[in-house]
């Protein structure tokens, strides 16, 4: 298996900095084309950073309903070519002739964002319902998100990467992966939880980028029961969540965020706090639930 190491490049440049001009160099976010191939046949080629790329091609195959569970995959080799990357998946043969099938349905060309899809009816399928009780302490979150941008060593480097990371309260940040494309990001920690057989249902998502649709519902294919994001949602993406039993908080900031769907995984405060001033409960506005 050939593999793809490098995710950042050093490039020359000329900074013009308080009125002087000098040369300079800078480490540049590596983009390239990835093909996912599935069974000998092309199924979508993105562009994404070439790191991680197992993880991409399994998290994709599942957030895509491609497979079900990584076991489904007979085979996957990572092929550096001159073009760029050519992730080669094996199904097995149960799961290779439903894809077949699938395949065939396909009125036409499709576009990097929504890969693969079948109709317009497709691009705005129904995700399962996460099924978690979980909850979560606010203050919780907000240290969890402050606690994210040390450890995203390639964005320290670039500038130029989002990430999205596992976080537990038992255990913290356990898991991230980085990369140019958010929606690539996500698909890599979900490849990632699959492979080590985390239970997704006891975490939340944390994510720095906008949440669209396609957020929420890949991360509702493997029972995430939240997640926090450093900007704003869509309004497809917060009736998404709504449908899906999501919690969804967005536009994180140190001092606190908004919650946008399902409320009730949320403790703001520990009821047994001493000395806890109950008038300050009052919430100003009704929080969707």
């Amino acid at each position: 298996m050939a593999t793809h190491v490098s995710d950042c490049k050093r490039r020359a440049g000329i900074a013009w900095r308080n009125g002087a001009v000098y040369a300079s160099t800078r480490a540049i976010a590596e983009e390239t084309a990835v093909a996912l191939t599935f069974n000998g046949s092309t199924h979508a080629v993105l562009m994404a950073t070439p790191r991680d790329l197992a993880d991409f091609a399994i998290g994709f195959s599942l957030t895509e309903r491609i497979i079900k569970a990584p076991d489904e995959i007979d085979a996957l080799d990572v092929v550096e070519t001159d073009a760029g990357v050519d992730v080669r998946i094996w199904l097995a043969p149960k799961r290779g002739h439903e894809f077949v099938a699938r395949r065939r349905a396909i009125a036409g060309p499709t576009g990097c964002g929504l890969c693969g899809i079948e109709s317009l009816e497709a691009a705005g399928r129904s995700p399962p319902v996460v099924k978690s009780n979980t909850m979560f302490r606010a203050g919780d979150l907000c240290a969890a998100m402050k606690s994210l941008a040390p450890l995203q060593r390639l964005n320290r480097e670039t500038r130029a990467m989002h990430a999205a990371a596992f976080w537990q309260t038992e255990t913290g940040i356990s898991l991230i992966r980085e990369d140019v494309g958010r929606h690539n990001a996500v698909d890599k920690l979900v490849g990632a939880l699959a492979r080590r057989r985390t239970d997704a249902s006891q975490g939340v998502v944390l994510l720095t980028s906008r949440v669209s649709v396609e957020m929420i519902q890949k991360l509702a294919e493997i029972n995430i029961p939240a997640l926090v994001a450093i900007s704003a949602p869509t309004t497809l993406a917060i009736d998404t969540a709504q449908h899906a039993c999501v919690t969804l908080i967005a536009i994180a900031r140190e001092d606190g965020f908004e919650i946008f769907t399902h409320a009730h995984r949320i403790k703001f405060y520990e009821p047994a706090e001493p000395g806890l001033d109950t008038g300050r409960l009052k919430r100003r506005a009704a929080v969707p639930a």
